[in-house]
């Protein structure tokens, strides 16, 4: 009885920041209209906390059964064993009880600006210098490759989830003058890692903050052909840039293979994707990854009831990698102002469309054929760039370095306040407006950033227009 209220409240918390993030996506940016959201696949409007959760218009019947069916499974609640609140296998210890928990209607998450309260929509990863034999993070002896806030266990009533540690963030304001006079307040974050429950995490370890991502368009981008995206780094060198690609480790085969999603790149495809957040963020096996998340020093964590079998099942696996394969990004607009095609002429003459490519073409993509052969718009190149010392996590994974990051899509951001209340942009959050996002890049994306900050009010608004319309 006791586990069963300390899980409740658990969950309680849990719904109640959904809650709050739910109508904060009522709040709406200047830039953003509060008009119907069409969707040509419905023919209706769509609710603003749906928009990020659209199947593509194309899904065959059965497609669409097991598309739902993923859906459903990528808002289902996990429990721990014996409870029957959820689907058991939560745990030990986790960072969410739900994908939906932190993919709050399937945007990017909401940085907390109290530095007393922790951090729900961020996680912190772990690793010690230097790279195993495959070039995969060495994770912490006693914490892993990830910290995990939250446990099954608690030590009382009133402290009923402990996990590994208690992670806040502080942050710290500074000022950037344009060459127009104008002043933009930019934050830094710094992770304030309290309460560790298995001693000091000792000065050599790395750490590297991270943001919840959207979760849109994941299928488009699994589907571009790799030899596509070697000619964009081949290209690249031309315009003075050194786009490079992220070889990582198929777990399945042991085979390198092209890395796509991630800040780092550092997954090579949805489906070890999916299987991969499931087991480090909420402790679920599956028949990839059969080991619980429990460091030798952690006795409870390994004397932990489980149920004795793969957690997530390969049924259920399959659906959420086709759910998310299958979930749309918003369309791109028609150009239909002189102020939105004034931005896109700034946007490709500052040198963004470089490392931002509008358009790419997906090939032949068995999972879900309905995608295949599409021109779609993301603005990004799937690509590792230097994005300078102020963004640097000094933590490499695989062939990025700790200056390097995949280019972030750019398509839907400007969605992003209306979905869920944050437009909290770059891989920790740190960035609250596109204007703070594009002043933060250095190293390759330095030269376009001093561009901008040169730019007039009125250029640098029409830029910014026209990234709020992808």
């Amino acid at each position: 009885m006791k586990n069963t209220y300390r899980y409740l409240v658990l969950l309680m918390r849990g719904a109640a920041a959904v809650l709050v993030l739910a109508t904060a996506g009522n709040a709406l940016s200047e830039s953003e209209s509060d008009g119907c959201f069409w969707n040509p696949a419905t023919k209706q409007c769509t609710p603003d906390e749906q928009i990020f959760l659209q199947p593509i218009a194309e899904l065959s019947t059965t497609d669409t059964v097991v598309f739902e069916e993923g859906l459903r499974q990528f808002r289902a609640s996990w429990s721990i064993f014996p409870l029957i609140d959820g689907e058991w296998g939560l745990g030990p210890t986790f960072h969410a009880s739900a994908c939906i928990g932190c993919h709050v209607n399937g945007g990017r998450g909401k940085t907390i600006d109290d530095a007393s309260k922790p951090t729900f929509q961020q996680l912190l990863r772990l690793s010690l210098p230097g790279t195993d034999a495959s070039g995969e993070p060495i994770p912490h002896p006693a914490y892993g490759n990830q910290l995990q806030v939250f446990g099954i266990y608690g030590e009382s009533l009133l402290n009923p989830v402990v996990g590994e540690a208690d992670l806040r963030i502080d942050w710290v304001l500074e000022k950037t003058t344009l060459a127009d006079g104008s002043e933009v307040e930019l934050r830094r974050p710094q992770s304030r890692i309290t309460k560790p429950a298995h001693g000091p995490l000792g000065e050599k370890t790395l750490t590297s903050l991270r943001n919840t991502p959207v979760v849109y368009g994941m299928g488009y981008l699994d589907a571009v052909p790799e030899a596509d995206i070697l000619a964009l780094a081949a290209m690249q060198k031309s315009l003075g840039l050194n786009g490079r690609p992220n070889y990582v480790k198929d777990d399945a085969t042991g085979k390198q293979l092209l890395g796509r999603f991630g800040w780092k790149a550092n997954q090579p495809t949805l489906k070890q994707q999916v299987a991969a957040a499931h087991i480090g963020d909420m402790g679920i096996t599956s028949t990839l990854y059969q080991e619980q998340n429990c460091p030798k020093v952690q006795v409870q964590c390994q004397s932990a009831h489980t149920t004795g079998k793969h957690e997530l099942t390969d049924q259920a696996w399959n659906a959420v990698t086709l759910f998310l394969a299958g979930v749309d990004a918003p369309k791109r607009p028609k150009p239909d102002s002189d102020k939105y095609i004034q931005g896109e002429k700034l946007f490709r003459g500052a040198g963004c469309a470089g490392c931002h490519v509008p358009e790419l073409r997906t090939g032949k993509f068995p999972m879900l054929k309905a995608i295949e052969d599409k021109q779609f718009y993301p603005y990004t190149d799937l690509l590792l760039h230097d994005m300078g010392e102020d963004l640097a996590d000094h933590r490499p994974d695989f062939r990025a370095g700790g200056r390097d990051w995949r280019t972030a899509p750019l398509w839907g951001v400007g969605l992003s306040r209306r979905v869920n209340g944050s437009m909290d942009l770059l891989h920790d959050g740190r960035a609250r407006s596109v204007v703070e996002a594009v002043l933060w890049h250095g190293g390759e994306a330095k030269k376009a950033r001093d561009q901008f900050a040169t730019m007039k009010k009125e250029d640098r608004e029409a830029l910014v227009s026209f990234v709020h319309a992808l």
